[in-house]
């Protein structure tokens, strides 16, 4: 693959500041030394958010929250961060989530779940239901589900199982998202060597959720998993052009206009993986935050652009 056609100056440049922090086998590390090395990287990249923003953390039936409000909001955000089940929590995407508040005038809630390997599957899921239900009676808004990598798959499962559970889930925005395609075809191999994030790093990440077999016809660990896509909300899937997950964006987005639904994939040329870090210094990146900001509020209003 030619990365250095595809990938222009700045994303290269976003690259190799990642790697100042996070080198490139960061995967075959402790997990303690992992998320020593992650939680820099995230510090690193850190923006500050607007002084209007204010923050509260909360406690979501014992799980850890943290709700960001901007004057009355009428719509709330629930955002899962991303990290590969193994990283990351509220300061991780501290900046980011401030900033969806910011974008769209909505309360966003950020959700600490439990990590894995120490809590393993379905305990991730588990701590993402539970804080969703909570932001539905706590605020009784309607409810955007959103988030990046592991999180978007947190997003889908919980957008799944909300159906006939929940009211009022307006829609979903995943952001390149890990959904359980299959690894041995499509970008997982055309993507295995990708700067960020490579096929050997999705096996680890997947490898440490579960113990003994890997759970099968399970839409709470994989999406795709899932043998009905009906009734789900309007979609928003965004990815990653030189990311090994890339078509597991598309495969979603499949299945869900299969099933008579609504859906948008919104396949982002030259990204490569983790570039919501990159949204403040790389060109492409922010065009693409802008898309899912905006994708975002148009679904809490009930608007779809995309037809």
């Amino acid at each position: 693959m030619d990365y250095e056609r595809l990938i222009d100056e700045e994303t290269w440049n976003f690259i190799g500041r990642t790697a100042e922090s996070y080198p490139e086998d960061a995967v075959h590390l402790p997990i303690d030394e992992q998320r020593r090395i992650y939680d820099k990287l995230c510090r690193a990249f850190r923006q500050p958010y607007p002084e209007v923003i204010q923050t509260e953390d909360r406690d979501a039936k014992g799980v850890p929250v943290r709700v960001y409000t901007l004057g009355d909001p009428t719509r709330t955000v629930v955002y899962f961060h991303g990290g590969g089940f193994v990283l990351g929590g509220l300061d991780s995407h501290d900046d980011v989530c401030a900033e969806i508040c910011a974008s769209t005038g909505y309360r966003v809630v950020a959700v600490d779940y439990r990590l894995c390997p120490e809590h393993r599957h379905p305990a991730q899921f588990d701590d993402c239901w539970t804080a969703t239900v909570w932001a539905a009676e706590e605020f009784g808004d309607p409810l955007v589900l959103a988030g990046d990598s592991a999180g978007g798959n947190l997003a889908a499962c919980v957008t799944h199982h909300s159906r006939w559970r929940l009211k009022d889930v307006l829609g979903q925005v995943l952001i390149y998202p890990v959904l359980g395609g299959d690894v041995d075809s499509g970008s997982y191999v055309e993507h295995a060597n990708a700067p960020m994030l490579t096929r050997e790093d999705v096996l680890f990440y997947k490898s440490v959720r579960f113990e003994g077999d890997e759970p099968t016809g399970d839409p709470t660990f994989a999406p795709l998993q899932d043998t009905d896509f009906s009734d789900l909300p309007p979609t928003v899937i965004v990815t990653a052009d030189c990311d090994p997950l890339r078509d597991d964006g598309r495969d979603y987005r499949d299945r869900i206009l299969a099933a008579g639904g609504t859906a948008h994939w919104m396949n982002e040329k030259g990204l490569v993986h983790g570039y919501l870090r990159a949204r403040t210094t790389v060109g492409r990146a922010s065009d693409s935050f802008e898309r899912i900001t905006v994708a975002i509020e148009a679904l809490g209003q009930g608007i779809w652009c995309y037809d």
